[in-house]
């Protein structure tokens, strides 16, 4: 039963104005729906990501093959790490990777995306075919690259038969087999960066670019000047991107070389893979994967903090 005085109150309230408990209800409701919505994908992250990420942390610190009971070793699967000439090969070799690959896949896909932004008959086509690669799968990749870079039966071999050129090992040799994986790498890779790079160009204010040309600046200037401050936000994150997929490479040397030939394109990812899962040191692969973590964290700030000095710097 509602009283007089609370009858009053009620009445006394501001036209269009409800109790401060009928709006707390209404936002506990919509929170309520909101993490119903939210709520499995929030399992599936946590059970996918978090957890395992929690758990390697864990057996970095011990001494496990799978099946036996784990051993404490504190800090000796890092410090086997500093003196294992092998992850140091891993590591040299990552690298090698990542510096023919990342300037390849930004550069690429710069130049894509401007030959991509006009109207031209047929563009849609272009666009899409441009991005098929990013689709194909690894494994698709991987036989595609075998069968082009084979030495006895590729076809880039027999291209260079028929123009009188010596004969490469590709993917046999050493000295090349990393250079064939990078370029594999940028055929499905520079869609992505060409995509971003083409959404970005979009968004260029025209006003900007036709002010340009009216005052008489040439493309390059108008590109330079107008299109590329533009396209350094963008910029930055397709490098910080790129590295990272770069650092973490993994399934092209696994469906092509093996870390093959004479190790030559073992890459982190692959050294820790073959640690737990090839000769079972589960704890010695947990901490491969966590000082490829480091490294990875650390050269994404570093892109980040240069890239914002170097923006501070400009204004």
């Amino acid at each position: 039963m509602v009283t007089s005085h609370e009858s009053t109150a009620v009445q006394q309230l501001p036209a269009g104005r409800k109790p401060a408990g009928s709006s707390r209800v209404r936002r506990l409701a919509d929170n309520l729906h909101g993490w119903a919505f939210i709520g499995p994908a929030m399992v599936i992250v946590v059970g996918l990501s978090i957890f395992p990420a929690i758990w390697s942390f864990v057996l970095s610190f011990q001494k496990w093959d799978g099946f036996s009971q784990p051993e404490f070793v504190g800090t000796d699967n890092y410090t086997r790490l500093l003196t294992d000439q092998a992850f140091w090969d891993a590591v040299r070799h990552t690298g090698l990777y990542t510096f023919l690959f990342v300037p390849a896949s930004v550069l690429a896909g710069l130049l894509l995306a401007v030959a991509l932004n006009r109207k031209i008959r047929g563009i849609g086509f272009y666009r899409t075919a441009i991005f098929v690669p990013f689709v194909t799968s690894a494994a698709s990749t991987g036989v595609l690259a075998t069968y082009l870079f084979s030495p006895q039966f590729g076809l880039v071999n027999d291209m260079l038969r028929r123009l009188g050129l010596p004969q490469q090992g590709w993917l046999e040799d050493p000295s090349q087999a990393m250079l064939v994986i990078a370029i594999m790498s940028l055929w499905g890779q520079a869609a992505f960066t060409t995509v971003i790079y083409l959404a970005a160009l979009q968004d260029v204010p025209h006003e900007l670019t036709e002010a340009a040309k009216i005052d008489g600046a040439s493309p390059w200037q108008t590109f330079w000047r107008i299109v590329w401050p533009h396209l350094t936000p963008v910029t930055v994150f397709v490098v910080v991107w790129q590295t990272i997929s770069a650092v973490q490479l993994f399934d092209l040397v696994y469906t092509t070389t093996r870390g093959g030939p004479l190790d030559s394109t073992k890459t982190i990812v692959y050294f820790l893979w073959d640690k737990a899962f090839h000769t079972l040191e589960f704890g010695y692969g947990s901490a491969a994967a966590y000082a490829l973590f480091v490294v990875t964290l650390g050269i994404t700030l570093g892109i980040v903090m240069y890239s914002r000095r170097k923006n501070l710097e400009a204004f």
